[in-house]
């Protein structure tokens, strides 16, 4: 059984899945392992089409009401990583944080939509990087799977027009604009169905999040703008 297999192995009774591997090089920023060893092969673990959102439910009552999803997620990639012989790594905890959006582009088909957001050719917009799994020794890994981004062919670009407050333009993601619309009376679709930029994207909409994660997601979101 290969490396990705196993970790997929370990992975599925949690929803969660392998998201692609690579060998890092020195750019790639991935940190020393414990004694100043290093990282010689990555494999990224991820959440595609709301997976995990069922495992996570049922688990909640027993999680800290202060970030729950990635207590969580430390539960499970522990121990995964002891079982398999890696150190887990999060893109949560910092700052500072981890590159993972370089290292998805590293491991997958992935780039980033007008919103920022990664795109990925079959799942749209409805994926997440939850964590990593830093192995010591070299595995073979398949090798990347090229495709086009989906954003290439898309001449409408819905994402770019239907937030009702113009939060994402040529300039950028106007954060303030997003929170004062989505906290305010106006905001009620946002708050319980997710972000409007994000479903206008015509790519994987069968994978989009039910309104319990969209709506968890989004509360997460506002807690943490009020806290930065």
């Amino acid at each position: 059984m290969s490396l990705l297999e196993r970790v997929a192995a370990a992975l599925a009774p949690h929803g969660l899945v392998e998201r692609g591997g690579f060998a890092p090089v020195s750019a790639d920023g991935v940190p020393p392992l414990v004694g100043g060893a290093e990282t010689r092969t990555l494999v990224l673990v991820g959440d595609v089409g709301g997976r995990m959102w069922s495992a996570f439910s049922e688990a909640r009552p027993t999680l800290p009401p202060a970030h729950p999803l990635d207590a969580w997620t430390r539960r499970i990639l522990d121990g995964v990583a002891q079982r398999l012989g890696a150190v887990p790594l999060y893109p949560f905890g910092g700052p500072p944080h981890l590159p993972f959006q370089r290292w998805a582009q590293r491991a997958e088909p992935v780039t980033p939509s007008p919103i920022g957001i990664l795109i990925h050719p079959e799942f749209g917009l409805w994926h997440a990087y939850r964590g990593g799994l830093a192995f010591a020794d070299a595995h073979e890994l398949p090798p990347r799977r090229d495709a086009p981004s989906p954003c290439s062919t898309c001449r409408d670009r819905p994402c770019l027009t239907a937030c009702p407050v113009g939060a994402f333009g040529e300039t950028g993601y106007d954060v303030p604009a997003c929170v004062r619309h989505v906290t305010g009376g106006a905001g009620a679709d946002c708050r319980s169905g997710g972000c409007l930029a994000r479903r206008a994207c015509p790519v994987g909409r069968e994978h989009a999040n039910g309104p319990d994660q969209a709506a968890f997601h989004m509360t997460a979101f506002l807690a943490a703008r009020r806290s930065a």
